[in-house]
């Protein structure tokens, strides 16, 4: 894990997201590149007759727009310890983001915690998730950090998405102080009970701890985040379930509400 893609955007999860993928960048070696994809073109301006005074001043305010916090994000980050580069993309947030995902390792998104109309972050997750095969760290706007070499928590339940996560998350795992597998048992049988989980991560020189708790399925939530809590994990890492691939994904009820209510960044896939 080498190559951290950042999503650039002037909203209030930006400092997180910022903060969190200079921290990764810096724990794995690696290099951040910096994505500010933006569907606004000059040539928009200039699209037929009627209208085009207001286009242009559009056109116009958006490249100021862009131009002021490009020059903010790369003097922030000239007196940072990391290799990294600044893009721009004419392609809306989850396209340019799945476009430049080839040769990344990871994505920083924000979560939807922070932001009045959480359908915005949600949905972009929901694109990203479903036109990516590499990871996301959905990082919470109030936490501005990411401790790779702190506990990590696995969220498991046996299934293909949790599998994904797993193993998409080993470099990081590799980083962990100490790691984690909760089973929360829903009354069905596992895919793949976490002791499987546990010798996989053992075959990369990775030791963890299974923990198993009983519930109904609304109390996984609730399971999880007491673990987070009683735990002290720096970040948890899970599967993103979900059956949709509109913009407005629709996720399955506990995924939803971790993005909304986590208080540690998630490290996702799907």
């Amino acid at each position: 894990m080498k190559s951290v893609l950042l999503y650039i955007n002037d909203d209030t999860g930006l400092d997180a997201r910022l903060q969190a993928a200079l921290d990764l960048t810096r724990a794995v070696d690696g290099h951040l590149h910096c994505l500010r994809s933006n569907p606004y073109s000059p040539q928009m301006a200039f699209d037929g007759v009627t209208g085009m005074s207001v286009m242009y001043d559009v056109a116009k305010m958006t490249q100021e727009a862009d131009l002021a916090l490009r020059q903010e994000i790369e003097q922030r980050l000239s007196s940072e310890d990391v290799s990294w580069n600044y893009r721009e993309e004419n392609a809306d947030s989850a396209r340019g983001l799945a476009k430049n995902s080839a040769l990344t390792d990871i994505i920083v998104l924000s979560s939807a915690s922070g932001d009045k109309d959480n359908n915005i972050p949600i949905g972009i997750l929901g694109d990203v998730l479903f036109n990516t095969r590499i990871p996301v760290l959905v990082q919470p706007d109030s936490v501005k950090k990411f401790d790779a070499t702190g506990t990590a928590l696995i969220a498991w339940n046996g299934s293909f998405e949790a599998g994904n996560a797993l193993r998409a998350s080993v470099p990081l795992l590799k980083l962990a102080k100490d790691v984690h597998i909760l089973t929360v048992d829903e009354d069905k049988d596992h895919d793949l009970p976490p002791l499987d989980a546990s010798e996989y991560l053992s075959r990369h020189g990775i030791k963890s701890e299974v923990h198993q708790q009983t519930g109904k399925k609304s109390s996984a939530q609730t399971a999880l985040l007491a673990s987070i809590d009683g735990l002290k994990a720096s970040y948890m890492v899970m599967g993103a379930y979900g059956h949709s691939r509109a913009r407005e994904f629709l996720f399955g009820g506990v995924t939803r509400s971790l993005f909304r209510d986590c208080p540690v960044p998630l490290v996702v896939s799907h």
